[in-house]
């Protein structure tokens, strides 16, 4: 039994709050409405690059402060960027809640943000991207999503490019911080087994000096989509992304969709496992996957294989695209595809950590939190009449392809 309450402080900064009695930790997260899409083309990166600065220090604490102080006390912390947000993470014992929560609110709301400090982190992401640029199935993503989104903020690398972090500057870095990092755009989440009166409180000194207003940015839905891809690479394989445009998360055949690319790839029974890695022993994996956002999302393939292959792979994949859409899927198979989905969804929330993040995830990007109970009831609510309104819908069209690899 758990307990959740959602509050809105005077400065217009959200806190959801989730009692969970019987574990010994206490999840704290921010999550900032601002992300990877919301930045101008010159400044591609800012998100990301802003990740890394905040944990370098603030006026109270240095970079080796902040992560000795985690250290004394037993947790984690850390950070990640995505295309509609960014998010700050830290985990403690229940006793020390309040040293997590001060420690997210210092960094928040008033990180230091030095040029040097800027300048150091810079060689740090230009080396993230160089690693990223060695890694061919990293590659083949981003080949994806650039075709997907043509001349579109959803189609740029997260991280930026090596021209654009090359040129931000320390001001264009604190100007964006200032805007955007406001108490109208960011979620506070925390879970354990803590009184939801004391963490308000906690939460409310902590953050007192976030900056008023709304730092969310207005979004423009992407167009157009591109062509096949082929980059050849001297690489043992050949590395495969194959798929197109999706639903965002808040269509109602979202849950229809996630029914079909279960059967699909997303799991070891799933179509594509079976025939082309037990069947055919073509490909070490193969999986599909869903990115929704919140006015377009994707569908996508990913694997690879050895050269020799590679022809036959596409076309068994295209193969089972076609049958998909021509005979949609059995009984047997929405009924496994639903167990699956929501059982793993209901084990994925026996942790603190867990808790934190959904419902800080949910506020953020949809402004309001789905009871548990709510989702599962929509995922066993599919039926194979919305299984092939949504495979009609999204599977219909020819697939982008992308190959990066030997010729």
């Amino acid at each position: 039994m758990t307990d959740l309450r959602i509050t809105q402080l005077d400065a217009g900064l959200t806190v959801a709050t989730e009692r969970v009695p019987g574990t010994r930790s206490v999840a704290t997260g921010v999550w900032v409405a601002v992300g990877a899409r919301d930045e101008d083309e010159s400044m591609s990166g800012a998100s990301h690059f802003l990740e890394h600065l905040l944990f370098k220090g603030t006026e109270r604490r240095s970079a080796s402060d902040i992560s000795r102080t985690i250290d004394r006390y037993g947790g984690d912390i850390n950070a990640f960027t995505t295309k509609e947000y960014t998010a700050y993470y830290c985990r403690l014992p229940e006793r020390h809640a309040a040293i997590g929560i001060d420690l997210l609110g210092d960094v928040l709301t008033d990180p230091s943000l030095r040029p040097d400090d800027v300048d150091t982190e810079r060689q740090v992401i230009l080396e993230e991207i160089a690693m990223d640029d060695d890694s061919p199935d990293d590659v083949a993503q981003q080949r994806f999503a650039e075709q997907l989104y043509v001349d579109h903020p959803l189609g740029r690398d997260t991280a930026g490019s090596p021209d654009t972090v090359e040129t931000i500057s320390a001001e264009q870095v604190r100007a964006f911080f200032e805007q955007h990092y406001t108490a109208g755009s960011m979620v506070v989440s925390v879970a354990g087994p803590s009184d939801h009166d004391d963490l308000l409180a906690m939460i409310d000194t902590s953050f007192s000096r976030v900056r008023p207003g709304d730092g969310r940015i207005p979004r423009t839905a992407p167009s157009g989509t591109g062509t096949a891809v082929t980059i050849e690479d001297d690489t043992e394989q050949v590395h495969l992304v194959i798929g197109g445009r999706g639903l965002d998360r808040t269509d109602p055949e979202r849950e229809a969709l996630d029914v079909v690319n279960h059967v699909l790839g997303g799991g070891l029974s799933s179509r594509l496992f079976e025939e082309i890695r037990e069947k055919r022993g073509l490909v070490y994996s193969v999986f599909s996957g869903l990115a929704c956002y919140s006015d377009t999302g994707s569908w996508s393939i990913s694997t690879s294989t050895q050269p020799r292959h590679a022809t036959a792979v596409v076309e068994l994949v295209m193969a089972e695209l076609r049958k998909l859409v021509a005979d949609s899927i059995t009984d047997d198979e929405l009924d496994i595809a639903r167990g699956y989905l929501t059982g793993a969804y209901e084990l994925g929330l026996e942790d603190t950590g867990s808790r934190m993040a959904r419902n800080g995830g949910l506020l953020c990007t949809r402004g309001e939190i789905m009871p548990v109970a709510d989702q599962v009831r929509r995922w066993m609510a599919v039926d194979q009449a919305a299984v092939r309104r949504v495979i009609d819908r999204v599977f219909s069209d020819d697939p982008i392809v992308v190959t990066v690899g030997p010729a």
